[in-house]
């Protein structure tokens, strides 16, 4: 759990050095920067790998409210509903091909420069 405080304590600190027009939260700083902790392999798996499974386990407590006001917020659903679908789908699968990309980035540069192995089972 410290190394996840850790992480986010500096997403903390590097989010306000964005510009307001372009506002990263700091959960979205801290996912990419524990990433690439665990990309280089200065932080291992097995160090962060309990706990984020128990916080993977609550996380459909964490989504009960936005279900509840999605539940409110009908109407909206309803007018713009397709739009909505469409915009989800689409950046969910810019999302998957940019990880891909950038794991494969990732894994080219710890082999090229660090000269390091990347097995999984290392």
């Amino acid at each position: 759990m410290g190394i996840f405080a850790a992480v986010l304590f500096v997403s903390s600190l590097i989010s306000p050095l964005f510009p307001a027009s372009f506002p990263v939260p700091t959960p979205v700083i801290g996912l990419v920067l524990l990433y690439v902790l665990l990309a280089t392999r200065i932080v291992k798996l097995r160090n962060v790998e309990k706990f984020g499974d128990f916080m993977i386990s609550l996380i459909a407590f964490l989504f009960v409210p936005s279900g509840i006001q999605l539940a409110a917020n009908l109407d909206i659903l309803k007018a713009e509903g397709v739009q909505i679908v469409l915009v989800t789908l689409i950046a969910t699968i810019i999302l998957l091909v940019v990880v891909a990309y950038t794991t494969a980035l990732f894994i080219r540069i710890a082999k090229k420069v660090f000269h390091m192995n990347t097995d999984v089972n290392n």
